[in-house]
């Protein structure tokens, strides 16, 4: 009598039942996406559109040399604080009079950032499907800056646009390899924890604007 069959035996006289098959493996994930190269102007209308359903602004500008005054006009006068992505530096942004940047003092940025008016970043990627903002976290751009002034401005090449967040993980499957943070931002900061009524700028800036370049 084989194995099997004298624990089958036990079972039956214990009143167990017998054991389950095994689980096989789960199959490998596959991911399916569009090619976000094959159509990067559509990409750039489908997230100013999703962006502005959920309140934010998006202007696209066809030069680089066109940036800094759009960002002046924006500010329109009041104070912000750049990141030290150098995507922002190439556009001019940093040399503005009323906008602040190079920091390397933590300390120095939280100061800054609590009164500035405006954090401009840029994006390392953006979803066309969600209008959202991905940002990995690093010392070139700082979380901060998009999160503790009252304005967001992004600003960031065509190039950088993705159809999803399926493209997003092809091209980053272990974000946490690159970073110790990645943080989506889809729209402005907005809860309805109290009695159902929406607000914005809660939790973060209460206006995003990006501005996509080329």
């Amino acid at each position: 009598m084989g194995r099997e069959s004298v624990l089958a035996r036990v079972r039956q006289a214990l009143g167990r039942r017998p054991e389950p098959a095994p689980v096989p493996p789960p199959l490998a994930t596959s991911l399916s996406t569009p090619k976000s190269d094959s159509a990067p102007q559509v990409l750039a209308e489908l997230f100013a559109k999703n962006l502005e359903s959920l309140a934010g602004k998006c202007v696209a500008v066809k030069e680089i040399s066109q940036v800094a005054p759009l960002v002046a006009s924006l500010l329109a006068g009041k104070t912000g604080v750049a990141s030290n992505a150098a995507f922002l530096g190439e556009c001019g942004i940093t040399g503005l009079p009323n906008v602040q940047s190079g920091f390397t003092d933590r300390e120095a940025l939280r100061a800054a950032c609590a009164t500035a008016d405006a954090g401009i970043t840029s994006a390392d990627y953006a979803l066309a499907d969600t209008g959202t903002l991905v940002m990995l976290s690093s010392q070139e751009e700082a979380r901060l800056i998009s999160l503790l002034p009252p304005s967001h401005i992004a600003v960031f090449p065509r190039a950088r646009l993705l159809s999803g967040l399926d493209e997003l993980l092809e091209k980053l499957p272990l974000p946490a390899d690159q970073s110790s943070a990645m943080v989506l931002i889809t729209g402005p900061s907005r809860t309805a924890d109290i009695e159902q009524i929406l607000v914005r700028g809660v939790h973060g800036p209460g206006e995003v604007q990006a501005i996509i370049v080329g």
